[in-house]
């Protein structure tokens, strides 16, 4: 089963237009550590996710599927 976050970063990296080799390269990463996180193998540290977040400029909250694409809460049942 694909979680948000899996499934947020395959589009973000897709929306990019970018080789993920590129991506890689600008993040200074393996492109074995993307691809566990593309495939739900891993999972980013706090200090990744930041990472994450700032490169594609989306919330982490976002990457996490915590909120929707216009920054609404995604559960409308939390407060």
């Amino acid at each position: 089963m694909t979680n948000q976050f899996t499934s947020r970063l395959k589009d973000l990296i897709e929306e990019s237009g970018k080789m993920q080799k590129d991506i890689c390269s600008d993040l200074q990463i393996s492109k074995q550590k993307l691809s566990k996180w593309k495939t739900g193998y891993n999972e980013p540290s706090m200090d990744e996710l930041i990472m994450l977040a700032l490169y594609f400029d989306v919330t982490s909250d976002y990457l996490l599927g915590l909120e929707d694409e216009t920054g609404a809460r995604a559960n409308s049942q939390n407060p």
